[in-house]
Parts: C-alpha cells; sequence; structure tokens
C-alpha cells in the first residue's frame, strides 16, 4: 500500500510556513477521495484557519508549545518523562536514521516526524506496531485535551502561574488543531487494522491517567515554582 500521504499529514501538522493552505488543500483533494470522513475535518480546519501565517504560526505555539493545550510528543502524552520516553526516543531515532527521515531538528517522537516515517518504513510488522502502540493512543489523548474541561483547567493553572493567558492569534477558534489531529487518527482507522485497539482504548482515553498532560503541566509547574520563584512569575 501506497503511504505517500502521511507526508502531507505531517505538513499539516508541523510548524506552518508559506504556502502552508495551499498544501493543505493538495491534501484535502486527496483525503475527498480516499479518505472522505478524514476530508471533513480536514475542511473544517482548512476553513478556520486565520488569513495571515504569522497568526497561524502563534496558534500553533499557542496550541503545542507555550501555555499549550497539549504536546505534539508522542512519547511525552504516553509516558511523560519516564524511561520508557527515553527508550521510544532511541528506537525512533534509529528508524529515522536507516530511513533517512529528516526530523528537522525536532525529537524523534515529534509527531510529524512519526507520520512522516510511516512511508519510509519497510518492515510492515513494525510499521504496524509503531501504529497501534504509539500513534493511535497517543492522537487519542492529545484529542481528547481539547475537552473544554480540561482546556479550562489548564488555562486556570497557567493563569495563576504566568499571571496572564495568551490570547488566540487574530480572534481565531484556539482549538482548531484538534481537527487536524482527528482527521490524523481517522485516516490511520481507515489505512491500518486498528478499529479493536481504537474501541478498547476508547474508554482508557476518557479516564484520567498517570502519564495525562494536564497533570505534567501542573507538576512542571510546581518544579518551576520551587526552583525559582522570582522568575517564575509566582509570589515568593
Amino acid at each position: 500500500m501506497n503511504y505517500a500521504h502521511y507526508d502531507s499529514i505531517g505538513e499539516l501538522l508541523d510548524f506552518p510556513g508559506p504556502g502552508f493552505a495551499a498544501r493543505g488543500q493538495v491534501l484535502l483533494d486527496f483525503l475527498r477521495k480516499n479518505h472522505p470522513d478524514a476530508a471533513d475535518e480536514v475542511e473544517l480546519f482548512l476553513d478556520a484557519l486565520p488569513s495571515r501565517t504569522l497568526d497561524l504560526q502563534e496558534l500553533h505555539t499557542r496550541t503545542f508549545d507555550v501555555q499549550a493545550v497539549t504536546t505534539l510528543g508522542t512519547g511525552y502524552v504516553l509516558f511523560g518523562d519516564d524511561y520508557k520516553r527515553g527508550a521510544l526516543l532511541s528506537n525512533l531515532n534509529r528508524e529515522h536514521n536507516d530511513a533517512s527521515n529528516d526530523c528537522r531538528g525536532e525529537l524523534a517522537d515529534h509527531l510529524p516526524n512519526v507520520l512522516r516515517l510511516i512511508p519510509k518504513l519497510k518492515d510492515q510488522d513494525l510499521l504496524e506496531e509503531l501504529v497501534e502502540q504509539i500513534l493511535v493512543p497517543a492522537l487519542m489523548l492529545m484529542i481528547r485535551e481539547f475537552e473544554p474541561k480540561r482546556i479550562a483547567k489548564k488555562n486556570e493553572n497557567y493563569q495563576k502561574h504566568y499571571k496572564t493567558l495568551i490570547d488566540p492569534a487574530g480572534g481565531c477558534d484556539s482549538t482548531i488543531y484538534r481537527l487536524a489531529l482527528k482527521a490524523a487518527l481517522k485516516v490511520l482507522a481507515r489505512d491500518f487494522p486498528v478499529s479493536e485497539t481504537m474501541g478498547k482504548l476508547s474508554d482508557w482515553s476518557s479516564r484520567p491517567q498517570t502519564m495525562d498532560f494536564l497533570r505534567l503541566v501542573e507538576k512542571e509547574m510546581d518544579i518551576e515554582r520551587d526552583a525559582n520563584p522570582v522568575n517564575s512569575g509566582c509570589d515568593a
């Protein structure tokens, strides 16, 4: 099977540059013919994009990096800073190197990098294991972080810690990247035999987990506050 479309899906979630919307439209045209359910998500995503590239870049940063809703680190979503993430990074680094997959300065478990690895992997068993055990559960947990109650709780923590919240760029919908993540999950669900896995994980992804991004945010803020209460913006 040809998995070349995962390059374009990776681009959809990567830090946006000039021509982002045009490349998204090319992907949308492909999905309309081959993955219509995912095409619906991408169409909504593209329609909601801010018109300026700078605003979209700020939105991407706000969603995944600064006062983030979630993170694109698949290993971090699944394992936090546990040693298991280190093992995953090591294994993925080897696969990226063997496949000559450019990680573009990001870590090996960065979601767009892992998506771009899909068409380059020759071992089908390894590919299916990567999709079933890493990509599908990570995407389900990332999407969960866009639930309104979870966003509100994270924003409450950010407000308390930083004394201010970063507003969405250009007044756009601050949650539109959930559509791109949902599209990626739907394409994987159509291309790979993961429906049973997703059914089992649907309940798991709705329950509080030990490695939970919301809890990890709270933990990191506590560490930063205790290490340097002045620079953290918290009261000494």
